[in-house]
């Protein structure tokens, strides 16, 4: 990886970070199983969907790819890196925000690869979009990298970190030594394995706050009494 020019190293390591349980040496094996070496610009973008599939699958025992736990979004943002066609310019804008401005609300997580979609893995997701969130408003108050996890000793930690402040945190998947910490940090993981518009699965989660579950009615700040009315609707 140190021989390869700087900007073909960095869209090997985004490629990696977008593909779970591939880490940079194993993708570099997979790139000169199907382009050869050493790397270039050219050969980077000679690398397509379907060998980088048939890559993968290849070294899990899986010849034809189809058995593989990575998801095809997963795959083509992937192939997006390694052509460098895909940047951060997509990034959506973050809005200002006080305690405050939205009464009765919640702060929620998404783990992301790319502009504002849910399509990100706890472990190796990009960043994290995070949102306040009521039940009629939403709004993007901060875009959090995880590019300082990697330095870490302890990276599911780091992550659990950055989103220490938020409820709930959506994501594509998450291990369950990971799972286990951000419970433990008093946040709610919901998994969302096909990849989705971050702002519709808020607008999905927005019906949760006609009758809350007791976890999101004691961040709401209700009361004990309206938590336990609200615990017999169930």
């Amino acid at each position: 990886m140190s021989q390869l020019p700087r900007e073909l190293a960095l869209r090997i390591a985004l490629a990696a970070r977008v593909l779970p349980d591939v880490d940079v040496p194993r993708l570099i094996e997979i790139l000169h199983e199907k382009v050869g070496m050493p790397l270039d610009d050219e050969k980077l973008k000679s690398i397509t969907v379907t060998n980088l599939k048939t890559g993968i699958g290849s070294l899990d025992g899986e010849e034809d790819g189809e058995d593989i736990d990575i998801g095809l979004a997963n795959i083509k943002l992937a192939v997006r890196y390694l052509w460098g066609e895909e940047t951060d310019d997509g990034l959506p804008e973050v809005k200002p925000y006080k305690d405050g401005d939205m009464p009765e609300s919640i702060r929620v997580g998404v783990a992301s690869n790319s502009g504002e979609l849910l399509n990100g893995h706890f472990g190796s997701c990009l960043r994290f979009l995070v949102y306040q969130l009521s039940k009629d408003e939403y709004r993007l108050i901060d875009i959090r990298s995880t590019i300082g996890a990697d330095d870490s000793d302890d990276r599911n930690l780091f992550r659990v970190n950055l989103v220490k402040d938020c409820h709930v945190l959506f994501m594509q998947s998450v291990g369950g030594p990971a799972a286990a910490k951000i419970i433990r940090a008093d946040i709610y993981p919901i998994k969302v394995p096909e990849v989705t518009d971050a702002v519709e699965q808020l607008k999905t989660f927005q019906q949760v706050f006609d009758a809350p579950p007791p976890w999101m009615a004691k961040a709401l700040g209700k009361s004990a009494e309206e938590r336990k009315r609200f615990s017999s609707h169930d």
